[in-house]
């Protein structure tokens, strides 16, 4: 009885405070990428090499997680013109205040700055958007926002079961793009975890530093986007405006003394990165990607862009060899029959994911769970990757923080045949598949396929993670402990509450959702 009350009070409260309708008539004025980058000292920086490339774009690799946080605090720092992010997540912690504020002295040197961000999990974010969005050289939306905007996550639960249909529905991309002469892609969200500086978490990601005719193609993808009706202003959202004082509280520098250490004395190799002093690999490449109506063109209600018809192209064509990192590996029946049809043709396949330990999302590992042995019986090579890794080479750690044990697999790249890359924001997941929108680039480059064999092959070797074998029919994971090769015939946990958990999730078969 008690319970039921409590429903009724949660829905009737639900109703009253956070029930307003998504304004979908909102005012949303349409805006582009800046159109001359070539006119800024970005845009001049690589344009001497961009003539000697003709139709090819350059690139450069950025596995340290703390590089990637720095490379998007100097792009804030150098640009003239504009600045446009967008983001599943960007948290306010260290990393994202550090960030906010370099924004904020980019909007005060005149540069537009646009913030596009999903509304999965920004519910603790809203103060902080609705004080930047004061100023008036930064414009910030929500992607397919929810309407309940307080702090309770039981409210905004029970908003998502209501309205689990159009809710569902995420957008994934992570792009960040400077004067649209550079731009950042890959797999990193704004937060402490994702730059590798929190000694809790650690997720190993990449950024693809880019520039050349493809930075502009990326900025069309974050127009579309921005100018779809699923943009949502912030203050069309968020009602009360803040205090007078907000923006000026928000514009104190953060003390460098309270920088976390990665951070501090870190930049030179950034710097030069940026200025140009670091030679780029230069090579043609695809955009892939899908459109801000993803779920009307699958439906076939309007024409446009599926990411998941062009990586299926991509991985079909494979002749030799198919290497895959993806955090969340839930390959769904689709992804099975292709596998299945590439060591068909003796294609070797080797996959590299999370373990039940590394893993920060217990419901994709669930999914995961049911395809270990279908793969391993199919030939491929599977790979998990430990939290406490014997050797960090290759994993974007710093030696400091590699000794708290807490690293996690977040990045997504995969090479075709040591030929191509495919480095974006899909996981090889049905919620990447289905229900998020991604992004990404396959770039035709054998040097930088041969950079990422490397770190595959650094971060699969036997102290670092588990290979999965199947002996008489049972699963085993073996891997180096003290200098020994060993076999576990259980899957190793730290938490028997951990694997419980995900064997009752296991239970429910929803890998539509994972």
């Amino acid at each position: 009885m008690n319970r039921m009350r409590l429903l009724q009070a949660a829905m009737i409260a639900f109703m009253l405070y956070g029930c307003a309708s998504i304004p979908r008539d909102a005012t949303r004025n349409i805006s582009s990428a800046y159109a001359h980058p070539e006119e800024t000292p970005l845009g001049r920086t690589f344009s001497v090499d961009a003539a000697k490339h003709p139709g090819q774009s350059g690139f450069y690799l950025i596995n340290q997680g703390v590089d990637g946080l720095l490379a998007r605090l100097e792009l804030a720092r150098k640009a003239q013109r504009t600045l446009d992010l967008q983001y599943y997540l960007f948290r306010g912690d260290d990393s994202g205040l550090l960030l906010a504020h370099a924004l904020l002295e980019a909007a005060d040197r005149g540069v537009r700055v646009r913030i596009l961000v999903d509304d999965g999990d920004t519910e603790a974010e809203d103060d902080r958007w609705k004080i930047l969005a004061v100023h008036p050289n930064i414009s910030i939306r929500i992607f397919d926002p929810f309407s309940y905007r307080g702090h309770s996550e039981a409210l905004r639960a029970l908003e998502f079961a209501f309205d689990k249909s159009r809710l569902d529905y995420r957008m994934h991309n992570k792009l960040f793009v400077s004067d649209n002469a550079i731009a950042l892609i890959g797999g990193r969200n704004i937060g402490d975890a994702y730059f590798q500086i929190s000694t809790q978490s650690q997720f190993g990601d990449d950024d693809l530093f880019t520039v050349g005719p493809m930075v502009r193609r990326l900025s069309g993808t974050f127009d579309d986007f921005w100018n779809s009706p699923l943009a949502v202003p912030v203050e069309e959202l968020i009602l009360k405006k803040p205090g007078g004082n907000a923006l000026a509280r928000l514009r104190r520098k953060p003390d460098a003394q309270d920088a976390p250490p990665e951070v501090q004395g870190a930049e030179e190799s950034v710097r030069k990165l940026v200025s140009g002093k670091i030679p780029l690999i230069w090579a043609p490449a695809r955009l892939i990607y899908d459109s801000p109506e993803k779920r009307l063109v699958e439906q076939g209600k309007q024409p446009g862009h599926l990411i998941r018809r062009e990586v299926y192209r991509d991985l079909h064509s494979v002749r030799h060899e198919l290497l895959m990192v993806s955090p969340f590996f839930v390959p769904g029946k689709d992804g099975m029959a292709m596998l299945r049809s590439l060591r068909k043709r003796n294609v070797e396949v080797c996959i590299l994911t999370n373990s039940l330990n590394s893993t920060h999302v217990l419901s994709a590992q669930s999914g995961y769970m049911h395809y270990r042995i279908p793969l391993l019986e199919s030939g491929v090579h599977l790979f998990e990757i430990k939290r406490d890794l014997g050797n960090p080479g290759g994993s974007g750690e710093s030696l400091s923080l590699a000794r708290y044990g807490a690293y996690g697999l977040h990045g997504k790249m995969w090479v075709f045949d040591r030929k191509r890359v495919y480095i974006g924001s899909m996981n090889f997941d049905q919620r990447s598949e289905h229900l998020n929108t991604e992004i990404g680039l396959v770039i035709d480059s054998p040097e930088l396929a041969e950079e990422v064999v490397r770190r595959f092959e650094e971060l699969t070797r036997p102290e670092n993670a588990y290979q999965l074998v199947l002996r008489d029919g049972k699963l085993l994971w073996q891997t180096r402990r003290e200098g020994k090769i060993v076999d576990y015939e259980t899957e190793p946990s730290a938490s028997r509450w951990k694997k419980f958990e995900v064997d009752m999730l296991s239970h429910l078969h929803f890998d539509g959702e994972l």
